[in-house]
């Protein structure tokens, strides 16, 4: 009979997990003296490394920072208020000493007990964390519907180049690390009870030569595929829908952006579903010539048991119109209703439903799931549709097939974080669509397609013509997107 093989260190089952977190406690007691000097020697990739969280974490939030090391990051982030969490009291120590404004605990990253929610959490030195799976399950009670959980780590295939300068002393040492893959976070996060939203990868190359670094990390780490290289990746992750449960029903402010649509008003009215504890119906008028505005006010002299209001648009364009509506409404869920109805009102349920079961915190209308009447949308449009959806899911870092459906959702808390961003993209959006995308995208907020039946519209004429002319101002949308979204960090 062959002997049971023996345990190096003697210790087996979860007292080895502490025996672990031990060894690691003792050896960042060991260089805490010496991080800030290693965070110096290593300034390129820190600047690089800040770069790339304050693309994904909003500064002015709450941060919640566990593994904080010397709180450096946390200062890079110019949080509202900053929580740091580490496993020594000699590095929180020199954490204090060098960024006092934020608060600091001691705990290990599995046995920490978050007493409020932050906007964010970050989650550095994933790869020195003995149970991961321990550690996200504890995070939950710090994360509310909003925020985010944030995890910086490395790429498992840089494992024998980051062992090797370990070795030659470029880089301050730590405890055997944990590798992980893009699909094993997903795993790991699935089961701790969180929905995982989107990867960044950054740096290519971690040391600052020049020219060669800016081509490496500014160009070459752009490129699809080649960044699956990258040394850094980011994961951005938030509760899983089942895990957060709204409890209350929420409002709902439906706003009907129209222009010389006189004829599909009472439609738009009659059709309406009631949503929520509360439904209310703005139309805003963009300076109709057609009796829009008083067959509006026909309908709320026949229905004054209806939430219908009337609201007067710049005259402008179309964004500027539904800005109009969202910036006076009263519900917690904002949708967009286009006035020519070809979206079919009785289909909002469904886009109500995707948004307040938690499925989705931003939901886009997909025209092109069921068939098209011929006459609802020429071919021209349907090319280009499917075109930009190619390259907006790219921007975007998530699938959305139909960028120009005109019915979108949202929580009027996320739209109030989205309206800093408007009118910084480069170009005036004069539809719309593409500053609530690149605003979601920004915010890292889960969007979901809904399909819808497209028909034709029975009154009034369609204002998307020039095509060509559109095309282009889509074209140019795209690459300010390029430069904000994908080239920013």
């Amino acid at each position: 009979m062959l002997a049971a093989a023996k345990n190096e260190s003697g210790v087996v089952g979860p007292a080895a997990l502490k025996k672990r977190n031990e060894s690691i406690r003792v050896r960042q007691a060991q260089t805490a003296s010496k991080r800030s000097f290693w965070i110096r020697a290593n300034r390129y990739y820190y600047v690089q490394l800040r770069r790339l969280l304050r693309h994904v974490i909003e500064p002015g939030k709450s941060v919640l920072n566990i593994r904080c090391q010397t709180g450096h990051l946390l200062e890079g982030l110019e949080p509202s208020r900053g929580v740091g969490v580490e496993m020594s009291d000699e590095l929180i120590g020199v954490a204090r000493d060098e960024h006092p404004r934020f608060h600091y605990e001691k705990a290990t990253p599995e046995n920490y007990t978050p007493t409020e929610i932050f906007d964010y959490v970050l989650f550095a030195d994933i790869g020195e964390t003995t149970d991961l799976q321990a550690a996200f399950g504890a995070l939950r009670p710090a994360m509310g519907r909003h925020s985010r959980l944030v995890l910086y780590g490395y790429n498992a295939l840089w494992e024998p180049l980051v062992q090797l300068a370990e070795k030659f002393g470029l880089k301050v040492p730590q405890s055997d690390q944990n590798w992980l893959s893009e699909h094993d976070f997903r795993v790991l996060l699935q089961l701790s009870g969180f929905e995982f939203l989107k990867t960044y990868r950054a740096i290519l190359f971690p040391k600052y030569i020049p020219v060669l670094s800016w081509l490496m990390n500014r160009v070459l780490a752009k490129v699809p595929l080649i960044n699956r290289l990258c040394f850094v990746q980011v994961i951005v992750a938030r509760l899983s829908p089942s895990v957060l449960a709204e409890k209350k029903v929420p409002t709902v402010s439906v706003i009907i952006p129209c222009k010389d649509e006189k004829g599909n008003v009472e439609d738009a009215v009659n059709r309406m579903p009631e949503l929520g504890t509360f439904t209310e119906i703005i139309f805003c008028d963009d300076r109709s010539t057609d009796g829009t505005a008083d067959e509006v006010r026909r309908m709320q002299a026949m229905y004054p048991e209806k939430n219908i209001r009337l609201l007067e648009g710049p005259g402008v364009c179309k964004s500027m119109n539904v800005w109009t509506g969202f910036r006076n409404a009263t519900g917690d869920i904002l949708m967009i209703l286009d006035a020519d109805l070809t979206v079919m009102p009785e289909e909002l349920p469904y886009f109500y439903n995707a948004i307040a079961t938690g499925v989705a915190e931003f939901v886009n209308g997909s025209r092109l799931v069921y068939p098209i009447p011929k006459a609802a949308m020429k071919i021209s449009n349907m090319f280009g549709n499917r075109a930009f959806s190619i390259v907006f899911s790219y921007l975007l870092g998530q699938t959305v097939k139909d960028t120009l459906c005109g019915t979108k959702v949202l929580w009027r808390s996320d739209w109030e974080r989205i309206v800093p961003m408007l009118n910084t993209w480069g170009i005036t959006d004069r539809w719309g669509d593409y500053e609530l995308l690149f605003g979601a995208s920004k915010l890292n907020l889960k969007i979901v397609d809904q399909p819808v039946h497209y028909q034709e519209r029975i009154y009034g004429m369609t204002k998307m013509t020039k095509v060509f002319k559109n095309g282009l101002i889509m074209l140019r949308m795209c690459f300010h997107g390029l430069i904000k979204l994908r080239l920013a960090f």
